[in-house]
């Protein structure tokens, strides 16, 4: 039954309920490359910077920071400026984020150095922090950031909503979050490495979850958005593709199990984990990017 709703939801959404299409184009302009760390804390200052898309005569502007995915390993904050353009053109500022990446000898052999968490979440919170401080010299509200992400940066988005201690550290807390939109991720880290245990591409478990997320079951937990639910409280748009079907549940059907209840979860039937990347970041219209700017602009 639940699915059945789901599906005549976006049946609905396809026949334009929700369109938040601006009526005239906005002028965007662009800042690119900005470095979110002293000089000083820098480990790689090709990774550790943040790319900004800043509609132009629109006031209080509300800001997306945005993470792209990429497996924690080959995430490209430049990979992700069409949809970041799409999404400001609505009257949005979107800062697409870049993070410290781990090893995937599994992708490529070359690939064979990298970090394992929590240093990709330090470097998000580390963004956050910078375009908190500088909302004022950017023109947008700081009173009015989002945080969301696809695929591996999904998971970064829910774990920084989440787990309070990395805002912490750069001295913020998560009242600074205004909701949160984690796109076709995984969220529980054990479950996560269990898939890849029980199907057909086990060496993934250790050269890539593992190379992620580090050896033990204590680690998998540690870095599992689903072990920090007590601290749900901003209002929360989950988004999947039918490949993520099954992380996607676990994470929902553990939200239901308490008493939170903002929140939405729409699984999207008709498109792939890559096909609804594409459909967000280069279709000229596209339901999922509009149910993500009326999130931002509106709330539920």
């Amino acid at each position: 039954m639940k699915n059945i709703i789901y599906t005549i939801l976006l049946n609905i959404l396809f026949i334009g309920t929700i369109n938040c299409q601006a009526q005239t184009e906005l002028i965007l302009k662009e800042i690119n490359d900005i470095s979110y760390l002293s000089p000083s804390k820098i480990t790689n200052d090709t990774l550790q910077q943040l790319n900004l898309v800043l509609p132009q005569e629109v006031d209080s502007l509300p800001l997306l920071i945005w993470i792209g995915g990429g497996a924690w390993s080959y995430v490209n904050r430049n990979m992700e400026m069409d949809l970041a353009r799409q999404i400001a053109k609505e009257g949005i500022a979107v800062a697409s984020v870049g993070h410290r990446l781990s090893s995937a000898v599994w992708k490529d052999s070359t690939l064979t150095e990298g970090v394992q968490h929590p240093e990709h979440i330090k470097d998000i919170a580390a963004a956050f922090k910078w375009l908190y401080d500088n909302a004022a010299s950017y023109g947008y509200d700081r009173n009015r950031i989002h945080i969301g992400g696809f695929s591996s940066g999904a998971h970064l988005a829910a774990l920084i909503s989440l787990d309070d201690r990395y805002l912490k550290e750069v001295g913020l807390d998560l009242s600074h979050i205004k909701g949160y939109i984690p796109i076709g991720g995984t969220y529980d880290v054990s479950n996560y490495h269990q898939a890849f245990l029980d199907g057909t591409r086990k060496h993934l478990a250790d050269e890539h979850v593992k190379a992620v997320f580090g050896d033990t079951e204590a680690h998998f937990i540690e870095a599992s958005p689903t072990n920090y639910l007590e601290n749900l409280g901003v209002p929360l748009l989950l988004i999947s593709d039918m490949n993520m079907f099954n992380y996607t549940q676990i994470f929902e059907d553990a939200i239901r199990e308490t008493d939170f209840r903002d929140f939405q979860t729409v699984y999207v039937h008709r498109l792939n984990h890559g096909d609804l990347w594409r459909h967000m970041s280069k279709d000229k219209r596209s339901i999922y990017r509009d149910m993500i700017c009326d999130f931002v602009l509106n709330g539920f």
